[in-house]
């Protein structure tokens, strides 16, 4: 792949098309993801429903990995897509080693957190002895196993860079054939397998990663061939690890408040009942299905976007935006009607018990009417990403969350009824959707309307 090639693809190719070419594969692998934490948690709810609540407290920590990985691979993909625009060859490998060295770091780092946070943060959430060591079960080997969740993160970031999506979507699929097999085999302990149960669900859950990052590094060092890798008296460069922390950070804590809401909400359920946590945990393992591939989508989004920002072409912009959004709400309504439509069909894959289902049907339909204003808001983050303005991304989220969310759910479950608690979602997603689109049109005004008309 030359850089004619890149020119003719990400600068020329027609938006609508070239949306769905690069975010296609994205939008399948993380629907195939979603699937398999689907698949994860039904094995476990087999187990009992104390199982299921403690892979719902587990999930903060996990999310909170994600966001540092995530995040630091989206300042990442946003500098290097912007320096491929710029056609500066140096920055582009620069960008990528680094963003290597700084997924290393980023595993290191939770892995010495590890040894002293994860018995005392289940116990600041529930007093469920069972439920505290099922979770100590999944948590040790998540995170201490997690250099290949890190690794994958950034590995695939960089192919998406350079518009090698494909590849992302086999490595992707592949972890999470991986991971859906030797769930069963090693939960439950069929054949040759022992019997672990949770921390059966754990290691399948790392080797799908493990997997996932030696593809993803194999198509990295021969298929990619706008990055030159070279790891040999590789240096860490400051600049280079200051320019992606400039996109990286608002990321990171973008996600991260994701990750302390959902501990802070688990807390607000608690009062109720340790079921309601369990039905806050499936809510998100479900809307995944739907928030996934729109999260895929939107991440395609990113590499045009930059690409066409360093190239200064207007037009192309503004029509990624637009299709980027029209896509995603297409994707949202769908999702809409399932939630409304069949939320007890959803809740029993989950053996959802009596209480589950009285405390789980309400709360998905509810929650529902806030998809379509997240698909507005999801899109917009992506596009504050593109033009290295994430720290938007961040105030939004901050808003959302811990400006709205957080205190209208507590306020609410103070009437004592937890179906009343879920409102708190539609509230906080108006004031997402509106603080999103006064930062748009920031962004037009300051950033795309000063550029020249490209013929």
């Amino acid at each position: 792949m030359d850089d004619v090639y890149i020119e003719n693809r990400m600068g020329t190719m027609p938006v609508p098309k070239l949306i769905i070419t690069i975010s296609l594969p994205m939008v399948f692998s993380m629907f195939v993801q979603a699937l398999y934490n689907i698949v994860d948690s039904i094995f476990v709810a087999k187990i009992n429903e104390a199982a299921l609540t403690a892979v719902s407290l587990a999930f903060p920590i996990q999310t909170l990995m994600i966001a540092v990985g995530i995040g630091t691979s989206v300042g990442v993909n946003a500098l290097l897509s912007t320096r491929l625009g710029q056609k500066r060859q140096d920055d582009v490998d620069s960008a990528a080693m680094n963003g290597l060295f700084l997924a290393l770091c980023s595993f290191l780092a939770f892995f010495i957190l590890g040894f002293f946070i994860l018995e005392p943060y289940l116990q600041t959430q529930v007093q469920h002895e069972e439920i505290i060591q099922f979770g100590m079960d999944y948590l040790t080997i998540v995170v201490f196993g997690s250099f290949g969740m890190f690794m994958v993160l950034m590995l695939d970031r960089i192919l998406q860079g350079t518009g090698l999506t494909f590849y992302t979507m086999i490595s992707q699929v592949a972890g999470a054939v991986t991971n859906i097999v030797f769930d069963p085999l090693l939960i439950f302990g069929f054949g040759p397998f022992p019997r672990m149960g949770m921390a059966g669900a754990a290691l399948a859950t790392v080797m799908g990663q493990y997997v996932s990052m030696v593809l993803s590094l194999i198509f990295n060092l021969t298929k990619n061939k706008e990055v030159h890798f070279r790891f040999r008296g590789f240096r860490p460069n400051r600049r280079t690890i200051i320019d992606i922390y400039r996109v990286g950070v608002p990321a990171i804590l973008l996600n991260a408040i994701s990750s302390v809401t959902t501990y802070l909400m688990d807390i607000v359920l608690g009062f109720f009942s340790t079921t309601a946590i369990a039905v806050y945990g499936v809510y998100f393992k479900i809307n995944s299905f739907i928030f996934m591939p729109v999260f895929g989508l939107n991440n395609g989004l990113v590499p045009i976007i930059a690409y066409n920002y360093g190239a200064e072409k207007k037009r192309r912009i503004i029509q990624t935006i637009r299709t980027g959004l029209l896509y995603a709400l297409g994707l949202m309504v769908l999702g809409t009607v399932i939630f409304e439509l069949f939320p007890t069909q959803l809740l029993g894959l989950f053996s959802a018990s009596d209480d589950m289902l009285a405390i789980g049907i309400p709360a998905l339909r509810i929650i529902a009417t806030s998809f379509v204003g997240a698909a507005i808001a999801i899109t917009l983050n992506s596009v504050f990403q593109a033009f290295s303005d994430a720290v938007y991304s961040m105030i939004v989220s901050f808003m959302r969350q811990f400006v709205v969310l957080l205190p209208s759910a507590y306020i609410l479950s103070l009437s004592g009824n937890v179906n009343n608690v879920w409102w708190c979602f539609p509230i906080a997603e108006i004031v997402s959707l509106v603080a999103s689109v006064l930062f748009l049109i920031r962004i037009l005004r300051t950033k795309v309307r000063p550029m020249r008309d490209e013929a």
